[in-house]
């Protein structure tokens, strides 16, 4: 893989999928947002996204990477992560919206698997037409990377479940019509000591948001100021018994049974993020002058500095990359696959925190895309599991490995 701000692909499908891609994201998209005057500080609307859903579902976005018979290209992970990247680094305030990241195909992920096939023709087939849109609540305020802490409940009750918690951080949550929601089945591990059998049993369920007993508040509004998120509040909130997502007690393992390829596939959005925020640096220091009428980049300091940033990139997507073609030829890559989320998050922040420091006073600017890419990738650095949790992973399977 060679170093590129504008890679281009031996594969003829992804070459030609990626300038499909680059064209709307550049054009008819772009045009969309400045008619509609969105930008990031602003709020979105299900009216705002949904137009975004279903165009980019004519085009062949919209749950491309799905199997064929859910009108999907079934593509391999390293064709959509090439896709996810060039969506970071467009710089496009809906580019979350074209393959359906935001409460679409790709957030319910891998779980469609998991459904009858009364909930695939009433929860994810209409959300793979673009027609309904779903978030995952699974985290609660203290039950974040430990989230078997989790403490809102499931009892069965006849021919229902009764729910009762609060959910945080349902990204999408503001634009959804149901929720993914992981709950422990109550009266398991309540004494909180697994050795005498206590052990929590989890279990998945598929909830209108409208449910009598369901309340969508307004989440916490994060760093990079995208009001996406919300809280999900269950009081006595009963569910049929017929939305039970996979077995009862197997949710945990839903939730997070494709967790190696979704730890990998959050890279090379943030792998965009790098390459728009070297090309926007690149971009300045080339025509800002400095004393003499010289160009900014003329300055040995400055050279120094993009040629890290540079460095920077290419190692992080090469190893990306790498990871992502083992997993398409079937290899076990979980090690991999926590060095890439630890690598990328913190060559990333390391890539934006320069970008910051070579653009300035104007870096420090909100409305500044350099400012909003640096509060961007800070939060990659905690979101999908910490650097240190990665840390952690890394260093359990070296020990595996060493015994």
């Amino acid at each position: 893989m060679t170093f590129s701000l504008r890679p281009t692909y031996a594969d003829p499908h992804l070459a030609a999928l990626v300038d499909k891609l680059r064209d709307y994201l550049d054009g008819e998209l772009a045009e969309y947002e400045h008619d509609r005057g969105i930008s990031r500080a602003g709020r979105l609307t299900r009216a705002d996204l949904q137009p975004v859903w279903q165009r980019s579902r004519e085009l062949g976005f919209y749950g491309i990477h799905l199997p064929n018979e859910h009108g999907g290209q079934d593509l391999t992970h390293t064709q959509l992560a090439a896709l996810k990247e060039e969506i970071g680094a467009s710089g496009r305030v809906l580019g979350h919206s074209v393959l359906g990241d935001m409460g679409g195909p790709l957030r319910a992920g891998d779980i469609l698997r998991y459904a009858t096939e009364h909930q695939l023709k009433t929860y994810f087939l209409p959300v793979v037409r673009a027609e309904r849109a779903c978030c995952f609540s699974l985290t609660e305020t203290d039950a974040g990377s430990d989230v078997r802490s989790m403490r809102t409940t499931a009892q069965r009750d006849g021919d229902d479940y009764i729910l009762n918690g609060h959910k945080v951080f349902s990204s999408a949550g503001p634009f959804a019509d149901f929720a993914i929601v992981v709950a422990r089945m109550a009266g398991t591990g309540e004494s909180g000591n697994e050795g005498e059998g206590d052990k929590p049993r989890f279990s998945a369920f598929l909830l209108d948001l409208d449910t009598p007993g369901c309340r969508v508040l307004d989440g916490a509004t994060p760093m990079s100021g995208e009001h996406i998120e919300s809280d999900i509040v269950l009081e006595n909130c009963r569910v049929p018994a017929h939305n039970l997502l996979g077995e009862e007690g197997k949710g945990l393992r839903i939730a997070l049974g494709r967790v190696t390829v979704n730890r990998l596939l959050h890279c090379p959005t943030a792998l965009g993020a790098m390459r728009r925020a070297l090309d926007l640096t690149l971009d300045r220091t080339r025509h800002r002058t400095v004393a003499g009428g010289r160009p900014l980049l003329s300055l040995q300091a400055i050279q120094h500095k993009v040629a890290d940033m540079a460095t920077e990139f290419y190692a992080a997507r090469s190893m990306t990359y790498a990871a992502l073609a083992a997993l398409d030829r079937g290899e076990d890559v979980r090690t991999e696959a926590f060095m890439c989320k630890l690598f990328v998050a913190e060559s990333a922040f390391r890539l934006l925190d320069e970008a910051v420091q070579i653009h300035g006073k104007e870096g420090l600017t909100q409305g500044n895309e350099i400012e909003y890419l640096f509060r961007k990738i800070r939060m990659f650095r905690i979101l999908t599991g910490t650097s240190e949790i990665q840390r952690n992973g890394i260093a359990r399977d070296l020990a595996f490995m060493s015994s």
